[in-house]
């Protein structure tokens, strides 16, 4: 027979070991929990490194940190585990409080593990919801990229049936195709979220210019052949032009000093030789047509229009230097007169100015009334430097407007 020792003994002990099961069930509540975040973070942390792999750097560091703390945590639970088996019947009321002690502390560590975790959790999530939203950026600009491929594709092939030379358009058509390609075998994983939207912009932009460029081939046809028939035109028209520069340079050279012309020197050779120059371009534009390579050709035609811009000018410098001459040799006051009156308006814009003319704008303005003065004493001996005299004056025009110019600006930071 058992006394009533005996009884309380299996009392004490039966409570013992009941607490010690609640510990034990609390922590392995509390494990599974650790578990769930633990996981949970992992894949969002992954996620981040996907859309945005620099920012996620220390986010990994950190995670990493909580990770080892929750593996370790892990490793302590499963000790204590196997250390107290509750369901040896035969462990004393002492034993089973031991146990309960060790489930309890265990338990605390992996609920504050928990807590880290998701503490860490609610940090990120703004920064995730952020990366997230703009992740849906993605599909309608990967979407554009593609039909703006298709799209080259179609309009390069057009112009290759069309008989045109399309292979630059052709090129940058497969560095838009190239780009689709790597953003398509990387993903987010190897270019991140701004990368990947980036690589997509580009692409739609490369292809969109590849596209513009192969449908402006048969617009670019046209305008060539139409500019053939106007540069050729216009070549023959500076080309007259050569024998009248030659007559004005005569005239200079018999009618007025060396000063007034010997900038001018070697006009008729330099027109007649950008001329020639021009047509050698203009047969290569044609050339270039022949071959329905519509660009080189524009870009001839381009080389030869520079020439004659070029050539047309100086003859334009030469029949206006006589005219300029003549007419200053015939009325040397008239282009005075002009300066005098720049020189009066601006003297008159700074005189009324409050408390009159600043000192700095006085002086100027009564320098150049010494140089107006002074400017006809140029005009001496048998053949006078004409030209030395109608820079002059026009070197006064210019200083007179310089003036303006300051007194106006004054005013206006004055007002303001």
């Amino acid at each position: 027979m058992r006394g009533p020792g005996d009884q309380r003994r299996r009392g004490r002990g039966g409570q013992a070991a009941d607490a010690a099961i609640q510990a034990r069930e609390a922590a392995a509540a509390a494990f599974y929990d650790m578990d769930q975040a633990q996981k949970f973070l992992d894949g969002r942390v992954t996620v981040f490194e996907d859309l945005d792999a620099g920012a996620a750097a220390p986010v990994r560091r950190e995670f990493t940190g909580l990770a080892e703390a929750a593996d370790a945590a892990s490793v302590a639970y499963i000790a204590v585990l196997d250390a107290h088996d509750l369901d040896d019947r035969d462990r004393s009321a002492a034993e089973h409080d031991a146990a309960r002690r060790a489930f309890l502390a265990v338990t605390e560590r992996l609920q504050q593990i928990t807590r880290n975790l998701n503490g860490f959790a609610e940090r990120l999530a703004p920064r995730m919801a952020k990366l997230e939203a703009a992740l849906d950026q993605l599909p309608p600009r990967l979407t554009a990229a593609r039909d703006a491929v298709a799209a080259a594709d179609s309009a390069v092939r057009a112009a290759r049936e069309a008989g045109m030379d399309a292979s630059d358009p052709e090129a940058d058509l497969a560095r838009a195709k190239e780009a689709l390609a790597l953003l398509s075998s990387q993903g987010l994983g190897g270019l991140g979220l701004d990368g990947a939207i980036r690589k997509a912009e580009e692409v739609r932009a490369i292809a969109e210019k590849a596209h513009e460029a192969a449908a402006e081939l048969p617009r670019m046809a046209e305008k060539v052949r139409n500019s053939l028939a106007s540069v050729r035109t216009r070549v023959d028209v500076v080309a007259n032009r050569v024998e009248p520069v030659r007559q004005a340079m005569r005239v200079l050279l018999r009618a007025y000093s060396q000063a007034c012309w010997q900038d001018l020197r070697g006009a008729p050779e330099a027109i007649d030789a950008g001329v020639t120059r021009a047509r050698e371009r203009l047969n290569e534009a044609a050339a270039f047509a022949g071959r329905a390579e519509w660009k080189q050709a524009q870009q001839a035609l381009t080389a030869a229009r520079t020439e004659l811009n070029a050539a047309d000018r100086r003859a334009g410098q030469v029949t206006g230097r006589v005219t300029e001459l003549e007419a200053v040799a015939a009325d040397p006051d008239r282009p005075a007169e002009s300066a005098r009156f720049a020189v009066r308006d601006a003297q008159r814009l700074a005189m009324a100015q409050p408390g009159g003319a600043a000192p700095e704008h006085a002086r100027a303005l009564d320098a150049l009334v010494e140089r107006l003065d002074h400017a006809p004493k140029r005009l001496t001996g048998a053949h006078p430097d004409y030209w030395a005299y109608l820079q002059e004056l026009e070197s006064v025009k210019t200083a007179a407007g310089d003036v303006v110019t300051r007194i106006r600006s004054e005013r206006a930071a004055g007002g303001s």
